[in-house]
C-alpha cells in the first residue's frame, strides 16, 4: 500500500501554492495525498488525519503562526491516540524556530529552496511502508 500523506494549511494563511506543488510531487512519487484546503484548525487537521488513516501530516505555514499551530496538532494527535503519525512542517519558518519545532516533535522542517526530491526521500526514509 502506498504511503498516505495529509497536506494541510493550518490557521489563517491564505497562500497554498507551495502546498499544492508539494502535494503534486508526492502524488507523482506514488503516494496517496489528501489536501485539506486553506484555513484549517488543528482540530480539523487531526480529525482528517485520523479519518483518512494517514502515515504523515505535512503542515504548511506562511503566516508566522507555526509556533502555536504545529505543536497544537501534535498535542491533539497524542490526545486522540494517533501520536505515531509523523508530522513535518514547511513554509516560511525562521531558522531559529526550527530547533524548537523539532524539540516539540515536528520530524522535519522544509524551508524555501527544499526540493521535492528531498521531501520525498525524507518521507520514504521515515515512514514505514504499509503492508
Amino acid at each position: 500500500m502506498p504511503i498516505r500523506v495529509l497536506v494541510a494549511k493550518p490557521g489563517l494563511d491564505g497562500h497554498d501554492r507551495g502546498a499544492k506543488v508539494v502535494a503534486k510531487a508526492l502524488r507523482d512519487a506514488g503516494m496517496e495525498v489528501i489536501y485539506t484546503g486553506l484555513r484549517q484548525t488543528p482540530g480539523q487537521i487531526v480529525e482528517a488525519a485520523i479519518q483518512e488513516d494517514v502515515d504523515i501530516i505535512g503542515l504548511s505555514c506562511l503566516s508566522g503562526a507555526h509556533m502555536a499551530l504545529f505543536p497544537r496538532v501534535l498535542e491533539l494527535l497524542r490526545e486522540r491516540g494517533a501520536g505515531d503519525v509523523l508530522v513535518t512542517g514547511g513554509g516560511i519558518i525562521p531558522l531559529e524556530d526550527v530547533p524548537k519545532l523539532k524539540k516539540a516533535g515536528i520530524a522535519e522542517v522544509f524551508g524555501p529552496g527544499t526540493t521535492s526530491d528531498e521531501i520525498v526521500a525524507f518521507i520514504r526514509k521515515n515512514v514505514k511502508q504499509r503492508t
